[in-house]
């Protein structure tokens, strides 16, 4: 891990350790090295496949990748908003 460190989008750390690299290729993973620090970057590693799973995200479906990255995006307080947990989906019944 080198010395870097990020202000994080998610939990307000100033000084909180930063990712080595970007966690995915694109805007979107240059982002996240900038601004999310690696704890809570683990931490939506966590939760990933509960969210894929609670929003019932099928990537045969092209939407869903967009789908994912707005959940990232708000998990991590990349829009302003304080990270949160994965939104569930509407019950069926």
């Amino acid at each position: 891990m080198s010395g870097a460190t990020v202000s994080c989008a998610r939990c307000g750390r100033g000084e909180a350790p930063a990712l080595a690299r970007a966690p995915m290729p694109g805007p979107l993973g240059a982002e996240i090295r900038a601004r999310v620090c690696s704890d809570c970057w683990e931490e939506w590693r966590r939760v990933e496949v509960m969210a894929i799973n609670e929003l019932r995200l099928n990537f045969m479906d092209p939407s869903a990748q967009d789908i994912l990255a707005a959940e990232i995006r708000r998990f991590l307080g990349l829009d302003g908003a304080p990270g949160a947990e994965p939104e569930k989906s509407p019950d069926p019944r």
